[in-house]
């Protein structure tokens, strides 16, 4: 008997670590005589044509070997659901004759590739909040892109005008500098932010290795926003997670040595950070509107400060008055500086800076 050539293709996808949602399989047996004294007689040898640069799964290969051996027995080809015992990933196919094979059309395609992440999609934390029913209609809002390693995803300063699901990959979380903050993976959201507040974009994102993201527009986000309660609920957990991890993080930039921009943390802010938690260390500030400044901290007090011309009480004044600038702390400080007497009570540093720093904008109104 003839065995037709036959395409299989992956409808859905959960979790398997070989293959993606639409990867074919062309399967084609070709019948053998065998030279004996029977007339009529032959094998099926099957030739399976796996997806172009991808490894052979022997799990799967058995699997489609099978389903000749039925076909030859007079079974129909089925719709099948092959679940890998070799992990815990599993693929449903079905299958054309290859004359057949025609790929849908784009929005065709696009709703079936949504409709086959469902299973997946309803496990991630932002859509347990939408109960089943409604799960399918939310998601035909969102439109899915795919990105390649090193891509941006968005920038940070970009107008804000996406809302963003990790579906499969990572991508890290970038500041000013480009220097990683983060990563976020499979499930993680991003860009919510930005059209919460109407702001624009506050980091940068870039992907680290192929990656597909779900994201929805602004008039679409806000409706599901107010549709479902439940989801204003999530957000207010996603933003209290993330200050808390900030938080932490801060604190244990502390005491390793931190980095940052003065954009993001004012001087003062910085200034009163060091001296509440008694850091000792020496504060270098780069790229400041008269260079470098540099500032050593003794159990949180003020002991040395340099900017461009100004020393002492003069340049923490100074510095106040940068809104911008690459900053470091190195703790540690060397043996003899444990000698030096203080610039002056700290609290008493900062009023006065900071009175100044009110004079300075009050002249420059009038």
């Amino acid at each position: 008997m003839g065995f037709p050539k036959v395409v299989f293709r992956i409808v859905e996808n959960r979790a398997c670590p070989l293959y993606e949602y639409s990867d074919n399989f062309k399967l084609t047996g070709i019948a053998i005589p065998i030279n004996n004294e029977a007339e009529n007689t032959f094998i099926t040898t099957t030739i399976i044509n796996f997806p172009l640069g991808k490894r052979v799964c022997k799990i799967l290969n058995g699997d489609l070997t099978k389903i000749i051996v039925q076909y030859e027995r007079g079974d129909k080809i089925p719709v099948c659901m092959i679940s890998c015992s070799g992990c815990t990933g599993s693929i449903k196919l079905e299958h054309t004759k290859d004359d057949d094979l025609v790929l849908a059309n784009g929005e065709e395609r696009y709703s079936n590739e949504l409709g086959s992440m469902m299973h997946l999609l309803s496990e991630f934390a932002f859509f347990k909040n939408i109960d089943d029913k409604h799960l399918e209609n939310v998601i035909q809002f969102f439109k899915l892109s795919k990105y390649d390693k090193g891509e941006i995803v968005i920038r940070k300063g970009d107008p804000g005008g996406y809302f963003h699901i990790i579906v499969s990959g990572n991508v890290n979380v970038l500041n000013d500098a480009g220097i990683k903050i983060s990563t976020l993976g499979k499930g993680d959201v991003f860009g919510e932010m930005s059209l919460i507040c109407n702001d624009n974009v506050s980091a940068t994102i870039q992907v680290t290795e192929p990656t597909a993201i779900l994201y929805i527009d602004q008039h679409n986000f806000k409706k599901i926003l107010d549709h479902y309660p439940g989801i204003q609920l999530y957000f207010s957990r996603l933003m209290a997670e993330r200050l808390n991890k900030s938080n932490k993080i801060r604190a244990e930039d502390l005491a390793s040595g931190m980095i940052g921009n003065l954009s993001e943390i004012p001087a003062e802010a910085l200034f009163q950070t060091l001296n509440m938690n008694s850091k000792t260390g020496i504060l270098t500030i780069s790229q400041l509107t008269k260079g470098t400044a540099r500032f050593s901290f003794r159990q949180g007090s003020l002991i040395k400060a340099k900017y461009a011309d100004y020393i002492g009480d003069s340049a923490f004044y100074q510095i106040l008055k940068e809104q911008s600038g690459w900053f470091r702390f190195t703790p540690g400080i060397p043996p003899e500086d444990f000698e030096v007497p203080e610039i002056g009570f700290f609290m008493k540093l900062l009023m006065e800076g900071m009175r100044r720093l009110d004079e300075g904008r009050g002249k420059k109104l009038n």
